[in-house]
């Protein structure tokens, strides 16, 4: 059984004459169709027109018909039955449309033909697969927005390949209203092959073209492929080097080339399968090589922050970032230089960094410098690093001879990080995993050897548009003669913002004194729903669970839970949370911006 939506349209109040005439419009018509009618058809459009009179819309009553039948027709229903009504009884007149869509006409048998396409030993072009890419399938119903969408992605689709002259030379909907279906046929022309020429680049003045050359991975003589362009590009733009980046294939320099070779052939001559190597285009527009920021803020972990910033572009040829950030509870003095990644594809960088941090009653205070070289992609990231680490500890209420220590280390980690994500700023689908395994191994520099290993992961389970469920969760270890020696830097503790919420940041952990320090051990866990009742902004339910401990048996889980509001904003999903914790009995509001890792 099918239900109509009655829509009733009222006129408003004539303010003077020259608004023309006024009537009331009501539109009987099931689903959608209602608002399809409404925002197209000439009796809305043109009601209150200074030229709008009653012989006009007598004649827009005659013609609505015709009008909807069309208007339907775009979704689906060939075969109608539309009734319109003018009552002249009443002040203002009425007009009531009535809609009976019938059946709506489903898409039939599909041929697609493909001319050209030649494939090669080098680089195969699947036929079949483009075919299969085909959105718009067999038993779906016969939308001309779909139509023409489906028609628009198979030509793109192939666009962006070694055929970007490809042109869609036959696209034909045959509709039969007894069978209501619709038998579709498109070809395809692939014009000529296309494949990349030299790298040109424009715009360069202070920095050295091996920052752009060492991230080229486009060979000249590699098929044309956009694909490898937009990576290009964006990796151009991460650099922090360029304010503005275009990577094109440079089509004029082939056009020009072109239309000399047909002038001296003579007319007739075939047209070749390939056409000669596009140059690779490269635009840039530098960014200022020296920039210098202040920024205050506030986080719910550490509290208010204010921040200054200097960065140069061009130090010894490497690139200088440094900042010094004073929070509550964390005040960070540290400077980093990054080499210009290398023709294999590493990004290697050294720093050095001075950190204060009093947290739950233990106060550090570090000196450290380090060496690191990273390599990958966003989908899977790697990374080893050596770090020196100076740190001196106070710890409130512990017995004389721990209430103040000091330990060196130099340890050695590796980590791995693996992403598969729809999107990588508003994820609705898919996880991230991330591990490390290092320590301090050998005797150098190092008061207490010991071996850290890590691993946390977050993976996001959609329902539909509108409901999503996430999953997070972290456990570490940490292997050690004594924990005496080793930084607290590489222990572990819970609680804050993106571990457990309803407790402080770090609050879980050991009982030393009258502080908390890190434990050895480590685990927590979240769940998490999200309800979007707008494409923009949502709401959450959430439970957490976890803690920090010198043993596994002595892990007892706290627990938190609560709500919270979601709004994904330009740079990125800003989450509230208000969140309850059991262990502790009150309440604790969360802020943070991004997700967890």
């Amino acid at each position: 059984m099918r239900l109509a939506c009655v829509v009733v349209l009222a006129a408003p109040l004539a303010l003077h004459a020259a608004e023309g005439l006024q009537y009331n419009v009501r539109i009987n018509a099931p689903g959608d169709l209602d608002d399809l009618l409404e925002e197209n058809l000439d009796l809305l459009k043109y009601r209150g027109n200074p030229r709008t009179d009653i012989e006009q819309l007598r004649r827009m009553v005659r013609t609505a018909p015709a009008q909807a039948n069309t208007l339907l027709a775009t979704e689906g229903y060939y075969s109608p039955t539309v009734n319109v009504r003018l009552d002249e009884s009443g002040t203002p007149p009425q007009v009531t449309v009535d809609v009976t869509p019938g059946d709506p006409v489903l898409v039939g048998a599909v041929e697609i033909v493909l001319n050209g396409f030649a494939s090669n030993p080098e680089s195969p072009f699947d036929k079949e697969a483009l075919k299969a890419s085909w959105p718009l399938a067999e038993g779906q119903v016969f939308r001309q927005a779909d139509w023409e969408g489906a028609k628009r992605a198979i030509l793109r689709a192939v666009v962006q390949t070694r055929y970007p002259r490809a042109q869609m030379t036959e696209s034909v909907a045959t509709v039969d209203p007894d069978t209501k279906r619709a038998l579709l046929r498109v070809a395809l022309d692939s014009g000529p092959e296309m494949r990349f020429g030299a790298i040109r680049i424009e715009g360069l003045k202070r920095y050295p073209e091996e920052i752009i050359l060492n991230l080229n991975k486009i060979k000249p003589g590699d098929l044309y492929s956009e694909a490898e362009l937009q990576a290009f590009q964006s990796k151009l733009q991460d650099t922090g080097y360029f304010s503005y980046v275009e990577v094109t294939a440079d089509l004029n320099t082939l056009i020009g080339e072109r239309q000399e070779a047909q002038a001296e052939q003579s007319a007739g001559a075939p047209q070749p399968a390939t056409l000669p190597p596009v140059p690779l285009l490269v635009h840039v527009v530098e960014n200022k090589r020296k920039n210098a920021s202040v920024g205050v803020g506030f986080s719910t972990n550490t509290g208010g922050r204010t921040s200054v910033a200097y960065d140069d572009l061009a130090v010894w040829g490497l690139r200088l970032k440094s900042a010094l950030t004073v929070e509550q509870k964390k005040q960070t003095a540290r400077g980093d230089f990054y080499f210009p990644t290398t023709e294999d594809g590493y990004n290697d960088s050294f720093g050095a960094a001075l950190e204060r941090n009093d947290i739950e009653g233990e106060v550090t205070r570090t000196a450290s410098v380090y060496a690191k070289r990273a390599w990958g992609t966003p989908l899977l990231e790697r990374s080893i690093s050596a770090e020196y680490l100076n740190e001196s500890r106070t710890v409130a209420g512990a017995t004389s001879e721990t209430s103040s220590t000091h330990a060196m280390s130099l340890p050695i980690t590796y980590a791995v990080t693996w992403r598969k994500l729809d999107n990588l700023i508003f994820p609705t689908r898919g996880y991230v995993l991330n591990a490390t395994a290092g320590g301090a191994l050998l005797p150098i520099l190092t008061d207490e050897k010991f071996i850290r290993v890590t691993a946390r992961g977050i993976t996001y389970r959609p329902i539909d548009p509108k409901n999503l469920l996430i999953f997070r969760g972290e456990i570490g270890a940490l292997r050690s003669g004594s924990k005496e020696g080793v930084p607290a830097t590489y222990l572990f503790r819970a609680g804050g913002d993106n571990s457990v919420r309803g407790y402080a940041y770090q609050e879980l952990g050991v009982q030393e004194g009258d502080a908390t320090v890190g434990g050895r051990y480590l685990a927590t866990a979240s769940a998490e729903y999200q309800y979007w009742f707008r494409p923009t902004w949502g709401a959450a339910v959430f439970y957490d669970a976890g803690n920090a401990a010198d043993s596994l048996s002595d892990i007892h889980p706290k627990s938190g839970y609560g709500v919270g509001a979601r709004y994904k904003s330009p740079v990125g999903p800003i989450n509230v949370d208000v969140a309850f914790g059991h262990a502790t009995r009150k309440a604790r509001l969360h802020f943070s911006l991004g997700f967890t890792f």
